[in-house]
């Protein structure tokens, strides 16, 4: 009996194999791609980042901008900033129901995206995170078309991951990878105020 299992394991195991075998055999393409993070749940701006650590584990140059955050008090800036090879830029000035001002929102944006542009413009960069853009996006500071072809104007092996809720179609249209984190449970709706390490 303990045989026939291991045998039937055994087959299904080497059945998987050669599935993915030939998978990886198919995926000949070489080029940067881009990474859409969005979805209600929390965790896509610390994906982002963890794929930061795993860039810099490669020995490559990356540029990270942040939307919409104001604060420079976040673990990961600290941490992330102190790295050679990594160019931290906060371009946001607080969430829109914090400024309160729609034409300073839009302004802020604007002058934002200069600074992506020229990240995405610089070769040296082998990894670029716009995290939040999606807000500017979906408030319409930032036109869509003018960030996709901006998107589609970097240097080939350029990898972007794109994190926030909402991501407008046109952006999941052109990226590579969309992942969806769905909101389940969350401390902070039980009166947990946002703990470091975990949320900052």
């Amino acid at each position: 009996m303990e045989m026939d299992k291991n045998r039937r394991h055994n087959e299904r195991m080497a059945r998987k194999k050669a599935v993915i075998d030939e998978r990886i055999q198919a995926a000949d393409i070489d080029r940067g791609v881009v990474l859409v993070l969005t979805g209600n749940g929390k965790g896509k701006s610390s994906s982002a980042f963890g794929m930061l650590a795993r860039a810099l584990g490669h020995g490559m140059q990356a540029g990270v901008a942040q939307f919409i955050k104001s604060r420079s008090d976040t673990g990961e800036e600290a941490f992330f900033r102190r790295q050679p090879g990594v160019q931290w830029h906060v371009l946001g000035e607080g969430f829109t129901w914090e400024t309160q001002n729609l034409a300073r929102d839009i302004a802020t944006a604007q002058r934002g995206w200069a600074v992506v542009r020229g990240m995405l413009q610089d070769e040296r960069l082998g990894l670029v995170i716009l995290d939040e853009l999606t807000y500017p996006l979906k408030y319409g500071w930032l036109e869509l078309e003018s960030v996709l072809a901006d998107l589609a104007a970097r240097p080939p092996m350029q990898h972007v991951i794109i994190t926030g809720r909402g991501a407008p179609d046109g952006l999941l249209e052109i990226a590579d990878t969309v992942s969806e984190l769905r909101d389940v449970k969350h401390a902070f709706r039980a009166g947990v105020k946002a703990q470091p390490g975990v949320d900052l």
